[in-house]
């Protein structure tokens, strides 16, 4: 008869370094208040998108990418990205003119802060030259797919349980 493992509980002081998720804000640590108001405004911002965002969002509908899916004005954490796709992890911001810069670096880190890659790419760029831009945005989701293999293939390693051999019985 072979040993059966069992799920066993960690003690407190195991698990005093991992951080605990939040209830408020599906897992983020956002009121309910705030995240009602972000979704209304980015409600508000598919309905009165610049040009560039409608170009680059007509031509994400055009495109065939497969199982992944670049959502318009996606409401991640407490911040409102151009363009996001879940199952990536990645996030597409159109920098427009006029923009605050030192907001967007620091909406970039805390979004990078919890796995998210974000991709800058000014307006100017998708309007005067979208196919350069569609093809850096390819690459850019081409590194993202291998980073998440890479991930998954040392996590696989990482945690099978060691197989006994026959010979070591």
């Amino acid at each position: 008869m072979t040993d059966r493992k069992t799920l066993q509980l960690r003690t407190p002081s195991e698990t005093a370094d991992t951080p605990a998720l939040k209830k408020k804000g599906r897992g983020w640590e956002i009121s309910e208040k705030r995240l009602d108001a972000l979704h209304e405004r980015a409600r508000d911002m598919r309905r009165h998108s610049s040009e560039a965002h409608k170009a680059l969002a007509e031509r994400f509908a055009k495109a065939d990418l497969g199982r992944y899916k670049f959502t318009r004005h996606a409401v991640v954490g407490s911040a409102i990205v151009d363009f996001n796709c879940h199952l990536l992890g990645m996030a597409i911001a159109i920098d427009e003119d006029g923009a605050d810069e030192t907001l967007a670096k620091r909406r970039d880190k805390s979004l990078e802060a919890v796995g998210i890659r974000v991709m800058r790419i000014k307006a100017r760029d998708i309007i005067d030259n979208i196919d350069d831009v569609l093809a850096r945005i390819t690459a850019g989701m081409r590194m993202r797919i291998a980073d998440k293999q890479d991930a998954r293939r040392a996590h696989r390693v990482n945690s099978a349980p060691r197989r006994p051999r026959r010979d070591d019985a």
